[in-house]
């Protein structure tokens, strides 16, 4: 499968898991932790957004013209977008914790690593510069991962 294809499935799969947590009532917080963490990771999102500008909005794993982004969320976080993402719906699930919304976290975290590592392989062949971004950048949470 090439990338884009994978990149494209796994946004739909994705996306599936997130509406499934939502219409199961699984998706936000109830108290002060989770949702302070929900909070804090729709921040990192918009920071992201704002820093990446309108080129972030695509559906499969397309570098875009303009140069690799260093700068706002991405000086520590190389994919600040789907961290935000995985903040958000883990702690939801935190707050609503069965098998069932794990399961659907667990599969929504491994899509968002098949969208990030298509997308890296990618980044790496149209910015020569990524390889050195990418290893003194974290990729999902900063100074870790």
């Amino acid at each position: 499968m090439n990338l884009n294809r994978l990149s494209f499935v796994a946004l739909a799969v994705l996306v599936a898991c997130i509406v499934w947590l939502y219409l199961n009532h699984c998706i936000f917080g109830t108290g002060l932790v989770t949702i302070t963490i929900q909070v804090f990771a729709a921040l990192l999102m918009l920071w992201a957004r704002l820093t990446f500008g309108m080129r972030s909005f695509h559906g499969t794993a397309n570098p875009t013209a303009g140069g690799l982004v260093r700068n706002g969320p991405y000086r520590y976080i190389r994919h600040p977008i789907y961290a935000a993402i995985l903040y958000f719906v883990w702690a939801g699930i935190g707050a609503h914790l069965s098998v069932f919304s794990a399961a659907a976290g667990l599969l929504a975290t491994a899509m968002t690593a098949a969208r990030m590592l298509a997308e890296e392989k990618l980044l790496l062949q149209t910015y020569p510069d990524y390889a050195e971004y990418s290893r003194t950048t974290a990729r999902v949470v900063p100074l870790i991962f």
